[in-house]
């Protein structure tokens, strides 16, 4: 009984998982780690329990994907087959997503890492047979802002018969990192019809997921409607949410734009002779030292590394260890990217939906 989802489940066979092999078993008893097969709705993080004495464990929380990449099918055959595969694939692993991006047409993938990326790639080929063509990894950074700011948005369009109006003033103040988005309607004296202040915040939402400075999300800001105007006849949804966008774009201007980028927590396992090669590398990527310690003949580094810094990581500390030194990392938090990276990063960007 799946008592996450109020369903009952038919379970094929349990197997105990070993090493080289699977051994089939009758029961499983509390504690023991077995795969079931058969499950059809079951997800990773349900809770499987006796119908007579149901019980909801705790759901795990996962940490958001840090890196993506595109990805394609070498041929149009393998299309169906792609999507087939990345589906399978990221119902087992709920750190690994899938979305489209409507701008190229695109499939991207994400997940915490560029070796899980790599894996998934490869047990696509294996597993599923499909050939594809994948992009470099692309880092997931978010846009935010400094300071509080205001803005309007005054959408008008009279074209014969009925017309276009939305009006709408915004004001956004920053939020502490991780705390995401809230809107507030301070709509007095019905200045903008309930329906229409819907439609503003269908607006600042989705200009928020698409970015407004290098096309990234939006994040950590309270977005507030405070005045505005209506039109009886001409005003519509459509004609809000454009008036929204155009009030957010300048309110988040007037409020300082900013980058922030993945940090990564990275902890380098390293012969005590190549310590002093480690450190420096890392400091060389923008990394804060948090400390070292030893452990036996070994010396575990700790450090906060942004995550565009640790493309290829992997081999670059094969090579300066002689393949001795190890490393883990995982995701720490969101910082914002240095002024003069985000310089760099706006005249290399494509992006043109940008507000300056």
């Amino acid at each position: 009984y799946n008592s996450t989802k109020n369903i009952t489940e038919r379970i094929g066979r349990i197997l105990m998982m070993h090493a080289n092999h699977r051994e089939e078993v009758k029961e499983a008893y509390s504690g023991e780690i077995v795969a079931l097969v058969g499950l059809k709705d079951t997800a990773t993080g349900d809770t499987l329990c006796d119908e007579r004495a149901p019980i909801v464990l705790e759901k795990i929380s996962f940490p958001e994907p840090v890196i993506s990449l595109a990805i394609e099918p070498k041929t149009k055959a393998d299309q169906e087959k792609l999507g087939f595969a990345l589906k399978r694939l990221s119902e087992e692993d709920p750190t690994f997503s899938i979305k489209s991006n409507p701008e190229t047409n695109q499939t991207i993938i994400s997940g915490m890492g560029e070796l899980q990326l790599e894996v998934m790639v490869d047990r696509m080929k294996r597993e599923f047979s499909v050939l594809a063509n994948v992009g470099a990894p692309q880092v997931a950074y978010k846009e935010t802002i400094k300071n509080e700011g205001r803005g309007e948005g005054k959408y008008i369009r009279q074209s014969g018969g009925r017309g276009q109006y939305g009006h709408c003033f915004l004001h956004v103040i920053p939020k502490p990192r991780g705390e995401g988005f809230e809107f507030v309607n301070s709509i007095k004296g019905g200045a903008i019809p309930q329906e229409f202040i819907v439609s503003i915040q269908k607006g600042v939402k989705e200009t928020m997921e698409n970015g407004i400075y290098l096309g990234y999300p939006m994040v950590d800001m309270e977005v507030e409607v405070y005045d505005g105007s209506f039109h009886e006849v001409d005003s519509s949804d459509v004609a809000f949410k454009i008036a929204a966008s155009q009030a957010l774009q300048a309110a988040a201007k007037n409020g300082k734009l900013t980058l922030l980028e993945p940090i990564m927590k990275v902890e380098v396992t390293t012969p005590s002779e190549f310590m002093g090669d480690v450190i420096g590398d890392l400091s060389a990527k923008r990394a804060q030292i948090l400390g070292t310690e030893e452990r036996g003949k070994a010396t575990i580094v700790l450090a906060l590394v942004p995550l565009a810094e640790l493309s290829g990581y992997a081999t670059t500390l094969r090579s300066m260890s002689q393949g001795r030194a190890s490393y883990y990392m995982e995701p720490s938090h969101y910082d914002e990217v240095p002024q003069n990276i985000q310089s760099q990063m706006v005249s290399q960007s494509t992006f043109t939906g940008r507000v300056e």
